[in-house]
């Protein structure tokens, strides 16, 4: 088995904190998601994160106006330097002091930096050549005497404008102008937020804090002399538009030309942004509404509400039509079309932790549940969240998918098991006991028929019928809280792991009603059966993996996992992470799809592939580098020690600046009350993992959100079979001489996807079933996964589709004969022709319904016709007047 899997998106979450922002196209839009960066694409509904990790959670990120650099600063002001379009980490930067705005001129050419009451600008680093040090301070502008929040260019990139907690805005000039003193704008009650240009320059509108808007244009006393004092004004270097238009900005006299108030009682201005070309503000509050107001009239547009919390960043795309806003508090991300009224794109993770996760067994889809009661549903190849039930009333402890995909199954801590129709998206079924328990662990028998869940409280494992509802039968026997069921997937036997010690094989649909136990050396905290159902994994409290044969009854393995688990050291730790005996053990273990390896997490930052039958670990992934996260430091830094304790432990939120994040709404000694201003650090852990079916990624349900890692094969070369004339030279002759199926052979022997792909597509359609019946068996899995691959790409849908016909055809007895073997290929081909089967009998829907429309217009066209011409009969017949 190929191990080399690589990060390949973040599904769970869309938003934590700091800017969003849209690529200069507008038709894309960049969110900070905790120490990484997703980009919704909202044209083709898809989404990626980038691999790259800043060292803790993202403050803010800007992009340039030619899309080609992006900067990603975290919480400390250590910045990253990456190519936008690739993806790669060009320089790592540290500014020294926290970030609050960051901005690119509109010219690409400089980046304005807030630093505390100080603003830098430096010059923006080439993205195509690799240098020593890339950045180059330009100038520090001071004058502030608070921190500074925002910072906004003028149009020909010449000035900048800045606001302050000082409740001041402040007017510089990129570079000096003799006799030009820095404007200052004053009179506002409360910090200033945001200071906009409108697009002829000549007017500045500054937004604060308390409601206030301030338009701000040339005094008159000064517009009137300007025409006689020409001479005396500091020119500036050129004599364009754009040097006028920056002459005139850096030598108004500005001053206070109206206010406006935004006078919505008992809230306050968290964001706003403004769009130029339509003079548009819009504005984010306190209690989630959101205002539309046009410049400089100020008349409303509209005001809606769209979040319970506080809107965090709004943005506006180049065209003026959509609107993104972030809520930090629920982690929602929303782009709204103010002109339609309608919603673009509507996502939110899960607001507290996410417990479990599950693959439908095509892999298309992800369920997941979390803490907050609710189950969503994600695509795996969008990476958005089309569904999410609510009807739990509790944390959600588990999640399985029936085997036809159709049906989906939760457990949950309120007591409650339930079904729920993927098709109609409704809630058909409700599974309870006869003693209100608390159900841990959930497993689904493969027909779908039967459903079994573990309780806590009273030790038992509960078994209903699906179809009627109906209560079967309770397994009792165990002596301590079931941590973790699995059925075979023969669906003979269901296994339990208990905290009591043991795992307990259970023979439910068999007259003997057979009972087996075995022992472990700790509590059991997860189990799993191998696809074949020959072979039982369980993992311990004590950091082992045991592995039964299930027939036989006796150990067949065991795997000592604590070093390879064993996290690093939480800030509160007395002790070093090597001596640490919390979190060395796995509470998650998945099969591989042909069985061969097993991937375990636990509450630490690392997941680990194992090879079952050698007991060695193959690959160890770190699923987060963030410092923002207990357990990701190794050591401790000593820098942060003092005799009052670690610095990160001490709670500061008594220095926050504004009010609503000083206040403590907690009870005094209680734990609970709300849980978002908890004053402990979330922890780097994996809770669930899970193999896709098709083998080629696997999930993590961990603090960061919904990790999927997958195998990377753009950048993979692995050949094999390979002689000296094998060249990719000698194949484009093979192919010129059309000898299809040798240069077939040629392409996979050199395993270069290029290659595959052209001497794939060269074979006539008329050749395929011929090509396919003279391929070597050994090629048949890679061929057919390359067509599965290629179906999610390419416009060719008959032409791949005769393929997968053609080699099932050919060689369908050899990979029934294997089916272990070949599953996780024909899951993917499965998975591209159920894409195929949707994309087409929905193209098949629309071309239906135009049809019909055309005909009904036709015929009323006829009718119409008809009438026009009985009318004109009846007014040519000649009138008898006798």
């Amino acid at each position: 088995m190929k191990a080399n899997y690589k990060f390949s998106n973040l599904c769970g979450t869309v938003y934590r904190q700091g800017n969003i922002l849209f690529t200069p196209d507008g038709n894309s839009l960049l969110s900070p998601v905790g120490n990484r960066v997703s980009v919704f694409d909202l044209v083709n509904n898809r989404s990626y994160t980038f691999s790259f990790e800043n060292r803790k959670n993202v403050a803010a990120i800007a992009l340039s106006p030619d899309s080609n650099v992006l900067l990603s600063v975290d919480e400390d002001g250590r910045a990253l330097l990456v190519n936008f379009k690739r993806g790669v980490v060009l320089h790592h930067f540290n500014f020294q002091k926290p970030v609050k705005a960051i901005k690119f001129s509109p010219d690409g050419r400089f980046i304005a930096v807030s630093h505390d009451s100080h603003v830098q600008v430096w010059r923006t680093p080439n993205h195509l050549i690799r240098e020593f040090a890339p950045f180059n301070l330009h100038r520090t502008y001071t004058g502030h005497h608070d921190e500074v929040l925002s910072i906004e260019w003028s149009p020909d990139s010449k000035c900048f404008i800045t606001t302050s907690r000082d409740m001041t805005a402040r007017l510089f000039t990129l570079d000096p102008v003799e006799g030009f003193r820095p404007k200052t704008f004053a009179g506002h009650k409360d910090a200033v937020l945001n200071a906009f240009f409108s697009a002829d320059g000549k007017t500045i509108y500054t937004v604060s804090r308390d409601g206030a808007v301030f338009t701000w244009k040339a005094k008159p006393s000064e517009r009137g002399a300007e025409s006689e004092s020409d001479e005396d004004q500091p020119i500036a270097s050129t004599s364009n538009g754009a040097g006028s238009l920056y002459h005139e900005i850096a030598n108004t006299r500005w001053g206070v030309h109206k206010r406006n108030y935004f006078k919505q009682p008992g809230t306050k201005v968290v964001c706003s942004t403004f769009h130029r070309g339509s003079n548009l503000l819009v504005v984010g509050f306190s209690t989630g509404v959101f205002g539309l107001w046009e410049m400089p009239a100020f008349s409303n547009i509209h005001t809606l509400s769209i979040s319970q919390e506080k809107i965090s960043s709004v943005a506006i795309n180049s065209s003026g039509e959509w609107l993104a806003f972030g809520a930090k508090k629920l982690g929602q991300l929303l782009v709204w079309e103010w002109q339609s009224e309608s919603y673009v794109l509507k996502q939110q993770g899960h607001y507290f932790d996410m417990n479990t996760l599950a693959y439908a067994p095509d892999g298309q889809h992800i369920a997941t549940g979390g803490d907050d009661g609710k189950v969503k549903v994600w695509n795996t190849s969008s990476g958005f969240c089309f569904v999410t039930f609510s009807e739990h009333s509790a944390s959600v402890s588990a999640v399985e998918f029936a085997k036809q995909g159709q049906v989906l199954f939760s457990a949950s801590l309120d007591g409650t098991v339930r079904a729920f129709d993927l098709i109609r998206y409704r809630n058909f079924r409700t599974f309870t006991s006869p003693t209100p328990v608390q159900f841990s662990c959930l497993a689904v028998d493969p027909s779908g028929e039967v459903v079994a869940a573990g309780s806590t409280d009273s030790f038992e494992v509960f078994l209903w019928s699906v179809q009627t509802g109906k209560l079967l039968d309770v397994l009792t026997g165990h002596e301590a809280p079931i941590s973790s069921l699995c059925f075979s997937p023969t669906g003979n036997v269901i296994a339990s792991g208990s905290w009591d010690k043991t795992v307990r094989v259970w023979s439910v649909f068999s007259r003997s009603r057979a009972v087996e136990p075995f022992t472990l050396s700790a509590d059991v905290l997860a189990v799993a059966f191998r696809p074949d159902g020959k072979e039982l994994a369980a993992s311990s409290l004590d950091g082992q993996v045991m592995f039964f044969d299930v027939n036989v009854g006796r150990q067949t393995n065991i795997i000592d996992g604590r070093r390879d688990i064993s996290g690093g050291r939480k800030a509160d730790d007395r002790i070093a992470a090597s001596n640490n005996a919390s979190g060395k053990a796995f509470n998650s273990l998945a099969y591989t799809a042909d069985g061969r390896c097993i991937v375990a997490g636990g509450n630490s930052k690392y997941v680990v592939i194992y090879d079952v039958r050698e007991g060695v670990m193959v690959k160890k992934f770190q699923i987060s580098q963030n410092l923002s996260l207990d357990g990701t430091e190794e050591f401790l830094d000593s820098r942060k020690v003092t005799e009052a304790g670690n610095i990160d432990l001490i709670d500061d939120r008594g220095d926050a600046s504004d009010l609503e994040e000083r206040l403590d709404t907690a009870l005094p000694g209680a734990q609970h009350g709300d849980m978002s201003k908890r004053r402990y650090r979330q922890e780097a852990r994996t809770k669930c993992v899970r193999f896709a079916p098709t083998g080629r990624a696997w999930a993590a349900a961990s603090t960061e959100g919904l990790l999927i890692y997958s195998i990377d094969e753009s950048t993979m070369f692995d050949p094999f079979d390979l002689d000296i004339e094998l060249t990719p030279q000698a194949l484009i002759s093979v192919l010129a001489r059309r000898e299809y199926l040798k240069a077939l052979v040629m392409a996979f022997r050199l395993n270069e996807r290029p290659l595959i792909q052209k001497a794939y597509e060269s074979v006539p359609r008329a050749d395929i079933r011929l090509v396919a019946r003279g391929l070597p068996v050994v090629y048949v899995g890679q061929l057919l996964r390359f067509v599965a691959e290629h179906m999610e790409k390419s416009p060719h849908v008959e032409f791949d589709l005769l393929w997968a016909s053609a080699l099932l055809g050919a060689h369908g007895r050899h990979l029934r004969d294997r089916a272990g073997e070949y599953a996780s290929v024909l899951r993917a081909l499965q998975k591209g022709l159920t894409d195929f089967e949707q994309l087409i009998s929905r193209l098949c829907e629309d071309n239906r319904l135009t049809l019909e429309y055309l005909i009904d217009q036709l015929k009323v066209k006829q009718l119409r016709d008809g009438d026009v011409e009985m009318a004109d009969a009846t007014a040519r017949r000649p009138v008898n007047a006798f």
